[in-house]
């Protein structure tokens, strides 16, 4: 009975569709199995969020999560950990225990990460986008060190999600410490001006102002505040540099 509930839920898929409704369909099916499709309905909002927006972010989140874990061949635990304790801090104990055991279900399936990537970049907004990009550098960056496997599994994702090269910089910046760190999380050269300096500034705050994610719910709100202090923190350092 459960292997025929997990292929009826990756037909159905996932209020998202596609191939992203199929793979969350299975990882589904196996968590609750010994229920009726009425009654993993409501679980699954229960568990996930009762609108279209945050099970989506959610469960896209699970699904690249698992991508860039499995960049380098080797999951490692340090990654595991950084996953869980995300999921306790900003969902709470109950919904991350359920979060976890999906991802493992998914880390052992393969998929498209092609077809994956492109679903997000068509059926999500742009500040979600970067909200999932700076966590998957934070799940990359869990043991200290952002290999070049799992930087160009973000890099391709990135890119096939929609996210343009200098916003892509930007969050990478946060993560991969150079010289000139501070221009590129603002997303400009070391020789701009001070008015483009400002300029900068004020279009990378509001880009990634937490009140843009706070659709998805107050817990991916609070965690959207740490990218936006990383801009905040990269003007202060060039205006101090600079005498502003």
């Amino acid at each position: 009975m459960g292997f025929f509930l997990k292929l009826i839920l990756t037909g159905l898929g996932w209020s998202f569709g596609g191939p992203i409704g199929g793979i969350i369909g299975y990882a589904i099916g196996s968590l609750f199995s010994s229920n009726s499709p009425r009654v993993i309905r409501s679980e699954v909002n229960e568990q996930f969020g009762n609108t279209e927006e945050k099970r989506d972010f959610n469960v896209t989140l699970l699904v690249l999560s698992a991508a860039v874990m499995k960049a380098d061949g080797n999951v490692k635990k340090s990654e595991l950990d950084y996953v869980k304790r995300f999921f306790l801090q900003n969902f709470g104990q109950e919904r991350a225990e359920t979060y976890i055991k999906m991802l493992r279900e998914i880390l052992e399936k393969d998929y498209n990460l092609y077809e994956v990537s492109q679903q997000v970049g068509r059926y999500m907004d742009y500040s979600s986008r970067l909200q999932l990009l700076h966590y998957l550098f934070g799940i990359a960056n869990a043991d200290g060190a952002i290999s070049q496997e799992e930087l160009g599994v973000i890099n391709t994702v990135s890119d096939y999600m929609g996210i343009n090269t200098s916003d892509f910089n930007s969050v990478k910046a946060m993560f991969i410490k150079e010289t000139d760190s501070a221009y590129k999380i603002l997303g400009i050269d070391p020789s701009a001006t001070d008015e483009e300096v400002k300029r900068a500034y004020r279009e990378m705050a509001k880009k990634n102002h937490p009140d843009l994610v706070s659709n998805l719910g107050e817990e991916v709100r609070q965690a959207a505040e740490k990218k936006f202090q990383e801009v905040n923190a990269a003007y202060e350092s060039i205006k101090k540099q600079r005498g502003l």
